[in-house]
């Protein structure tokens, strides 16, 4: 399986009967826009509208549901509670839309993951996104891919110990029988006619949502592998090398082209083993070291004591409140 390439998406599993009553059920999404989105379709049929909405919210702007649905509003905190009370969510579901709004808005890779993880709390979402979690379960651990690529060996043994004694470094029997049982449930290993456990062709894939987060988990805890290796692993079992070049637009776009036709050769390549025995990771990354064009100069001006005073670069624009 390429592990770095876009995968799949899926629409978010609702309740039964979804579409026929009121029952949208939010545990069921990753996206609190969509939920509103979906909400307001079902509900519009039995008369409800925006301004309504807004009313029973205590809204001055009529509309406001239809700005934050489009994305030209974002919730705060308190404004995320008084829309869960307005649409009538229970206690347990109206405290997992307030989280929801809060990793759907959250800023950087940390912040998004102690989002996430409090969404993962709440027992309803576990249920009905167990597969989702499986998926994180499976980027997120560097050894559970390579699971999956040692079983292509002719001699795979299904036996924690053995195969955690295989992996560099060695991973214990408890993570290891964890790790058979989400690739069984990911459909990435199956059981042959013969009951022995064999690579299956399952694409792994998730909701937009899920996807970055999860791939930015497996690209790190490979990174890390890779550097950990330059002190672990003998030279002459690896090879760890990098170029740093000049290039411009065109010249840039053709390095990624070339780069996507490698990835491709190389897992034909591995397709083509007779006698396949060591997992290897192989890793790409390219990524600036300069800008195009100078950085915005900071903007000095006089403080309250009289003193020049130095602004960084304007910060992106937020969304309006």
């Amino acid at each position: 399986m390429a592990s770095g390439g876009a995968g799949t998406t899926r629409r978010a599993p609702k309740t039964a009967g979804a579409a026929a009553s009121d029952a949208v059920e939010v545990y069921g999404y990753l996206d609190y826009r969509a939920f509103l989105r979906d909400v307001y379709r079902v509900k519009k049929r039995r008369g409800f509208s925006f301004r309504a909405f807004s009313r029973k919210a205590g809204l001055g702007s009529p509309n406001y549901l239809k700005l934050v649905i489009d994305g030209d509003r974002n919730l705060t905190a308190e404004m995320a509670e008084r829309f869960a009370l307005a649409l009538g969510l229970a206690a347990d579901a109206a405290r997992f839309f307030v989280a929801l709004v809060a990793f759907n808005q959250a800023r950087g890779t940390v912040e998004r993951d102690e989002a996430y993880a409090k969404l993962t709390g709440f027992r309803r979402y576990r249920t009905v996104r167990r597969i989702d979690e499986a998926t994180i379960r499976y980027f997120a651990r560097w050894y559970y891919p390579a699971i999956r690529e040692l079983a292509a060996r002719h001699d795979f043994r299904e036996d924690p110990a053995w195969i955690g004694a295989m992996l560099w470094p060695a991973v214990g029997e408890s993570e290891v029988t964890d790790a058979l049982a989400t690739l069984i449930e990911l459909g990435l290993l199956a059981r042959g006619e013969d009951g022995r456990l064999r690579h299956a062709e399952a694409l792994v894939s998730t909701g937009a949502e899920l996807r970055s987060m999860a791939l930015a988990r497996y690209h790190r805890a490979m990174m890390a592998r890779a550097a950990d290796s330059i002190d672990r692993v003998p030279p002459d079992q690896r090879d760890i090398s990098s170029l740093t070049l000049c290039l411009g637009p065109d010249g840039l776009r053709r390095l990624k082209e070339r780069i996507v036709r490698l990835r491709r050769e190389l897992l034909e390549l591995s397709e083509l083993e007779q006698d396949p025995r060591q997992v290897v990771q192989v890793n790409f990354q390219l990524f600036p070291l300069s800008r195009e064009e100078p950085a915005p100069a900071p903007i000095v001006s006089p403080s309250a004591a009289g003193g020049p005073h130095v602004h960084g670069a304007p910060a992106a624009r937020r969304a309006r409140r």
